[in-house]
């Protein structure tokens, strides 16, 4: 095959040089095209040289040998090699947790006193009867305990932590009329049930004299997160002797009596 390097342009003095084959390599040459010049081309022993392949040329004298072949550039660039260098800068800090915090006002669904076996209904509703601890002085009657029961509306905001509870109370005539504390009990039952009350952990309440009213009687987080739990349901005046007698008013008498007002946190 005619050499056309010379005739055409001249590929002297241009060093390494890329080239098109032509020609599949056989008897250790193949045709190629330079700059758009034809020339013959000698391939180095081990190269396989196909039609089309890109080359890469050297021009030694009047002599070209393809010395290689060569790949295409990647579609998609190699992803660069991970290095060793630690990274200097710190972490993200995790995302702080949304904070939701509210206040609950719970009226008790009834109040009512449990003696000698039976809810009193005596001159008042078994519903909204008013609350009473001990026995009255001379009477023949048992010792009583007054409850106040929340139902369900605790349980709204079940999963919220208790941050503080409080309690309304009134206390009405009975008994002496200076200051007296009743022993209040946490009730497992959220309604009135048909027997008797269960009555379970013991704190002291409010301290009343005889017309006086609280409106913020401050309880144990922990007897509000019982009930938000659904582990108790309700509040009760109860002690194992007669004194001290104290009357309470429930809700028929007081439309306040006995609310329980449960300020709370949730953490998302």
């Amino acid at each position: 095959m005619a050499n056309l390097a010379d005739t055409r342009l001249s590929l002297a003095g241009q060093g390494a040089l890329y080239g098109t084959a032509l020609t599949a390599s056989a008897s250790g040459a193949c045709a190629a095209s330079v700059a758009g010049i034809q020339v013959t081309v000698r391939v180095v022993p081990g190269l396989t040289v196909a039609v089309g392949a890109n080359l890469l040329i050297l021009r030694r004298g009047s002599t070209y040998w393809a010395i290689a072949n060569l790949t295409a550039a990647p579609a998609v660039p190699p992803t660069p090699p991970a290095t060793d260098t630690p990274s200097t800068s710190d972490p993200a800090p995790a995302p702080k947790p949304t904070i939701t915090t509210g206040t609950l006002v719970c009226t008790p669904v009834a109040t009512s006193t449990y003696r000698n076996g039976s809810w009193r209904s005596d001159g008042a509703p078994v519903g909204s009867f008013d609350t009473y601890q001990g026995r009255y002085a001379g009477s023949s009657f048992g010792r009583m305990t007054g409850c106040a029961f929340y139902g369900s509306k605790p349980r709204s905001i079940s999963g919220a932590t208790v941050t503080r509870a409080t309690l309304k109370a009134k206390r009405l005539s009975g008994g002496d009329f200076a200051a007296r504390t009743p022993t209040l009990r946490l009730v497992s039952q959220p309604t009135r049930p048909s027997g008797a009350p269960t009555l379970n952990e013991s704190t002291s309440g409010p301290a009343l004299a005889v017309g006086a009213t609280t409106g913020g009687f401050v309880l144990p987080n922990s007897w509000a997160q019982a009930i938000v739990d659904g582990n108790r349901g309700g509040i009760a005046m109860s002690i194992s002797a007669d004194n001290p007698y104290i009357h309470f008013a429930g809700r028929g008498s007081w439309s306040a009596a006995w609310t329980l007002t449960i300020s709370w946190r949730r953490s998302s």
